[in-house]
């Protein structure tokens, strides 16, 4: 490997994947969680920067979301910046500037701006201390006081037992692999399945590593390669974390899972009374993750942090509207936790879900409906918190600017459905509404893309699109052969799409 790449893996590209925790409307939202009050879930001017930013889908597609917030990114390879660069340009978006500079050369960049936040997902776990230093420079240098820091990072005691294994994939792929990464990668998983296969006493005495294995080898194989196969890979303790990003001023204030807010539904009562007699948060947190194993960590920094008074905090908890994210029949009405399962009752969910399924509300408007004003602010407050971390309510941003948002939005979903042409490498679409992002399968986007083009018969329209590409469509995990087969499995499609997912794209502003 040339010396530029420091151990890190440049051969293939890493998953085009978004990542809700990046998104400034709800990181706000999940700070607002904790009590406090960090810029995102407004019309403000801000600036934004992701470290180690990938492909730059989440960065590009927040830009396109969000045309008030000016957004940096870097990310070394210079193939992933390439690729990011070429989105922004088909997506005609001037509030992205993407970097492929080393963190050490982002960091003297003396052009840069201050930042109102700086994300890092996952990147944290794979890089040297050397680069890990560089990291906390640049955030004690460039963020503003009062300023957000996301961190997500693989995390102990977790990662205990797969660390052994990822060692030994490693030293195989290293030693007896050939070819690709990929290759490697596929040889590696291959001699662990015969390791479980001879009944390795190791694997018997971490049970969870068998399974571990098979979820690995249904994953994208960049994913694993990106994941396990660098040269530093560094699962942390909550504990170790806090003490290196002090030195860059900065105070946790909690998780950006926002159920992780909800001690009593992740724990026990003998282990909250545990917690209870523990002051340190470093040490609480620390021994809370021993509880549940926690094994990936989404925590919020913040420089400076001022806690929010109780009535200004119900203010602008008021204020905030939220919107559903999915059809609210398919909202599920259970949430697994680390202690089983959470039954949301019918009595408060159902009008709930039945009322965002009709577009965003603000707290204030929903605690005065018919059906929800008897439960009171706090049992609303609950569950729509309930509702966010299940993944299928999202906290939108003010009314005001929403025409323009979308719009913004608008050009960068029509260079998604174009892509879809081709495959489905962002299966997203950027919405104006919540300034986040909806998940859109390739199907889906090529409805959409028939729709912009004004097709007179959409399932031709796709038929002749995936003939073009030389694909074929696929259900059940079973290529459909036929034009019969394939005309009839896309008006299956054309069906879900009109009656679950076309209502939540006008809820989410997506045209």
């Amino acid at each position: 490997m040339s010396g530029w790449t420091s151990g890190y893996i440049v051969d293939i590209g890493y998953t085009h994947g978004f990542y809700r925790e990046l998104t400034p409307s709800f990181l706000s939202f999940a700070a607002l969680v904790q009590g406090y009050s960090i810029p995102g879930l407004g019309n403000e001017a801000l600036t934004f920067c992701e470290l180690g930013c990938g492909q730059g889908v989440s960065t590009n597609l927040l830009a396109a979301a969000n045309p008030h917030i000016q957004f940096y990114a870097n990310d070394f390879n210079p193939a992933h910046i390439a690729g990011a660069r070429g989105l922004a340009r088909a997506a005609n978006l001037a509030n992205v500037h993407f970097f492929d500079d080393s963190f050490e050369e982002f960091g003297d960049n003396a052009a840069l701006p201050t930042f109102d936040a700086i994300n890092l997902h996952g990147i944290y776990s794979w890089i040297s201390p050397e680069n890990r230093g560089h990291i906390v420079r640049f955030i004690r240098e460039r963020l503003k006081p009062g300023g957000l820091v996301y961190l997500s990072y693989n995390a102990m005691p977790g990662w205990a037992p797969m660390m052994p294994l990822r060692y030994l994939m490693c030293e195989y792929a290293n030693r007896q692999g050939s070819g690709s990464t990929l290759k490697k990668v596929g040889g590696a998983l291959a001699f662990m399945d015969s390791l479980s296969e001879a009944k390795a006493k190791f694997f018997g005495m971490n049970p969870k590593l068998a399974n571990h294995l098979q979820t690995l080898k249904k994953q994208n194989p960049s994913y694993v390669a990106h994941e396990y196969f660098n040269k530093d890979f560094t699962p942390f303790y909550f504990s170790d974390i806090t003490r290196e990003l002090s030195e860059a001023k900065l105070t946790w204030i909690g998780s950006a899972n926002v159920l992780d807010a909800l001690d009593p539904i992740n724990l026990t009562k003998e282990q909250l009374k545990v917690l209870a007699e523990i002051d340190d948060v470093g040490l609480r947190q620390t021994v809370r993750d021993h509880m549940i194993d926690q094994q990936f960590r989404r925590d919020i920094f913040v420089k400076g942090p001022v806690p929010l008074s109780g009535p200004a905090a119900r203010e602008k908890w008021l204020d905030i509207r939220f919107v559903l994210t999915a059809k609210g029949s398919a909202v599920a009405r259970t949430i697994r936790t680390p202690v089983g399962e959470v039954q949301l009752q019918g009595t408060l969910y159902d009008p709930l879900i039945a009322t965002l399924d009709n577009g965003p509300h603000t707290l204030r408007q929903l605690v005065v409906h018919p059906e929800l004003a008897k439960f009171g602010l706090a049992e609303i407050q609950q569950a729509l918190v309930l509702l966010v971390g299940q993944g299928n309510c999202h906290p939108c941003l003010p009314e005001a600017g929403e025409e323009e948002r979308c719009r913004h939005s608008a050009g960068f979903n029509a260079a998604i459905a174009e892509r879809s042409r081709a495959g489905a490498d962002v299966p997203y679409f950027a919405s104006g509404v919540t300034g986040g992002a909806l998940k859109a399968d390739r199907v889906y986007q090529l409805i959409c893309l028939a729709k912009q083009h004004k097709a007179d018969d959409v399932r031709d329209f796709i038929y002749q699109t995936l003939q073009q590409a030389g694909q074929k469509l696929v259900k059940e995990n079973s290529a459909l052969e036929t034009r019969e087969d394939t005309m009839a499995g896309l008006a299956e499609s054309l069906t879900t799409f009109e009656r679950d997912f076309a209502p939540v794209l006008t809820n989410l502003g997506i045209r």
